[in-house]
């Protein structure tokens, strides 16, 4: 199948969850025959979702690509997550696709995940479409669902469908440009196209004369044909919308359902004939050989050039990088060059993607998907050119990820088989993190929500033959003192030849210059404590202060200051003044007023107006406080602070707060003493440990 030669449609399929967008995807493989069998969500039979979790939890979590042919048009199918944890596929799908199809159920109308897609593909100027789905479901509603579009989304969201009937006598769909229905011939059992029947002429003539209106008022040439004529025709109409829908200025709206045939043949010739082709759209953002940005368009005669958007870690086939050409060609057996690591790369057979399973080809043309495998050095958003031509193609930002869990393995000596899955993992996922804390000796794993991490768990299980539990991560505490104290630390020790002698005296106080380490003041005078012990003083404090006397957490904050001490000239050592400094440490604090202290971490919400007050509530029963509440775009932002140990599920308090609209961004702001009563716990816990 060479694309060249025959028209190409990219179109990413997105919506909220649910929404029906894989059965829509699977629909219209088997109408056009890209596949023999109609797969069923619930059996895990359809071809987009195969991975075994997407079987398992029969909802989507990866992009997938799919391809078909219908009327000589070559169709790019992109199946997108719509559930919240998987933003990250939807980042990454919607880089190699013309238009942006967002699936809205007919019984729901427009949720948050509409809102979301409709968000995203807005604020990356990608074009956009609405397939209004399930109009054969119980309660559907075309015209609540539209209205609901309209206003949520403005003027520019026009209709070119329109529904026959409603519910379980949904029996059709009229094109409203042409005036025409689709509809299941009972006899013969084929879609066939019929005159619409007189009780829809007037609703259809309302519509068509909004389509007419929204189409001109876009192009100053249509404009005034309709001004002189007070109509245009269909090819008029066609011509001008597929204009209208590329710059964005359009956004046409087709409905249906994904199990009627009728339905699914009026979608793929409005996609053939409303949304625009690659050459007729896409465009890139690129940096040249001179560090310049420029704009990059589809074009098949310029040296090739290939956006990678995609990974997947398989261990049986290595690693598939899945690419967009923006132009040229890419062939196999070829040597190429990845401008992000300026190394070259040798491209190997290249496939079309079907889902799961690959179709060899020589060659990919500009505009068109496919995948290679076993590249060495190549990542998710890298750049493929040629050497003669270097560019690199500016990708996306991904969310940062803030659900934590600590990684535990449940057999030991698996640390290595879990270390190289994640990094793996991480190739293939780019909303994923990995941490080591070194200090609580725990790896942790940062994901988009508890799904997420819940599924890349199971994806080592599945992949990598490792299994693991995720729990809480260790919270960071510290200690520090609130009181001065003068102690004496002394070591004499007399056991034959040989004894041990040193003597030291430091005040110990809360450093305030706002700096966590120790600060060790050297304040001896007449040589009590010998030059050469002192740094021995220093470095006894240094390694004590990994351990406090509260409840073992390190100690911050502390100044300590050697006044005095003594020696003897036989018996004292660095050793010997080491622990010295060791003994006043532990007497010195416990007199000093120890105290525990908590990571406080600063916290920026955003979120609609009706959510600002539970938002402010919660804050205040996590022990929080608000620093300021400031308006932002469609919303508010809250600023806040909150100590740590309050924010691990902060994650699916918001979204069960906001219902998926709110956001946040976390970072560390500084430590604070923790309350007696929670101190007392903690002491409890640490010791029980």
């Amino acid at each position: 199948m060479n694309s060249q030669e025959i028209n190409l449609r990219n179109i990413g399929i997105i919506g909220h969850g649910d929404c029906g967008k894989t059965t829509l995807t699977e629909s219209i493989l088997y109408k056009t025959k890209a596949i023999d069998r109609f797969g069923k969500i619930e059996d895990g039979t359809t071809l987009s979702d195969y991975d075994l979790e997407e079987k398992r939890r029969k909802i989507s979590i990866s992009a997938s690509v799919a391809l078909c042919k219908y009327k000589n048009n070559k169709i790019n199918l992109v199946d997108i997550p719509g559930y919240f944890d998987f933003l990250g596929e939807m980042i990454q799908g919607l880089q190699a696709v013309d238009l942006a199809l967002i699936v809205v159920c007919s019984v729901s109308g427009v949720e948050v995940g509409t809102e979301k897609s409709w968000t995203y593909v807005n604020e990356e100027n990608i074009p956009r479409g609405f397939f209004i789905n399930k109009l054969d479901r119980e309660n559907s509603d075309f015209d609540k669902t539209l209205k609901q579009l309209q206003d949520s989304f403005g003027n520019s969201v026009v209709p070119i469908h329109y529904p026959m009937g409603s519910e379980a006598t949904f029996r059709g769909v009229i094109n409203i440009i042409t005036g025409k229905a689709l509809i299941l011939d009972e006899k013969s059992n084929k879609v066939v196209e019929v005159d619409i029947s007189n009780e829809y002429k007037d609703k259809i003539e309302e519509y068509k004369s909004l389509v007419i209106e929204a189409v001109a008022e876009t192009d100053e040439e249509l404009l005034e044909a309709y001004l002189e004529e007070s109509t245009l025709s269909d090819e008029q109409l066609y011509k001008g919308m597929c204009k209208a829908v590329s710059k964005g200025d359009i956004t046409p709206v087709m409905c249906g359902s994904s199990f009627k045939e009728f339905s699914i043949e009026s979608l793929l010739d409005s996609m053939l004939y409303c949304f625009p082709s690659p050459i007729d759209n896409s465009s890139y953002e690129s940096l040249n050989k001179d560090g310049e940005l420029e704009e990059v368009k589809i074009d098949k005669d310029k040296p090739f050039a290939a956006l990678v958007f995609k990974t997947i870690a398989d261990p049986f086939i290595g690693k598939m990088s899945i690419f967009r050409v923006i132009r040229g060609t890419a062939k196999a057996d070829s040597i190429v060059y990845n401008s992000n690591k300026e190394k070259e790369e040798r491209l190997g057979t290249l496939y079309f993607l079907k889902g799961k399973d690959q179709i060899p080809t020589k060659s990919i043309e500009c505009g068109d998907i496919g995948a290679v495998s076993k590249l060495q050095i190549t990542s998710t958003g890298d750049t493929l050119c040629d050497r003669s031509s270097v560019l690199e193609f500016k990708t996306k930002g991904y969310p940062i990820p803030m659900y934590a869990k600590a990684v535990i393995p449940k057999s030991k000596g698996d640390e290595d088989k879990i270390s190289n899955g994640l990094n793996k993992l991480l190739d293939e996922d780019l909303t994923f993190r990995v941490k080591r804390d070194t200090e609580n000796s725990e790896c942790i794993v940062y994901g988009m929500g508890a799904i997420h991490l819940e599924i890349l768990g199971n994806k080592l299980k599945n992949k990598f033959g490792v299994d693991i539990e995720l729990r809480t991560p260790k919270i960071p505490y510290r200690e520090t003192i609130k009181k001065f104290a003068d102690v004496q630390g002394k070591h004499k020790k007399q056991s034959g030849g040989h004894g041990q002698y040193g003597d030291v005296k430091i005040k110990f106080e809360q450093r305030n210059d706002g700096i966590d380490s120790l600060e060790f003041v050297d304040k001896v005078v007449g040589g009590v404590v010998p030059r050469q012990y002192i740094p021995a003083v220093e470095k006894g404090l240094k390694e004590c202060i990994e351990h406090g006397v509260v409840a073992g957490y390190p100690v911050i904050k502390l100044k300590a200051t050697l006044h005095d001490g003594s020696y003897h000239a036989v018996d004292s050592s660095e050793m010997a003044f080491k622990i010295a400094a060791s003994m006043a440490f532990k007497k010195g604090l416990k007199e000093a007023g120890p105290i525990l202290l908590e990571p406080i971490m600063s916290i920026e919400v955003t979120l609609p107006d009706n959510f600002t007050g539970d938002i402010i509530s919660d804050i205040n029963r996590k022990r929080g406080r608000i620093i300021g509440i400031e308006p932002v775009k469609n919303g508010q932002k809250v600023v806040a602070e909150v100590p740590q140990s309050e924010m691990f599920e902060y994650v699916m308090d918001l979204r069960a707060m906001t219902g998926g609209r709110g956001k946040f961004t976390m970072d560390f702001a500084r430590y604070e003493e923790v309350s007696s009563e929670l101190a007392g716990k903690i002491v409890e816990l640490s010791s029980e440990k």
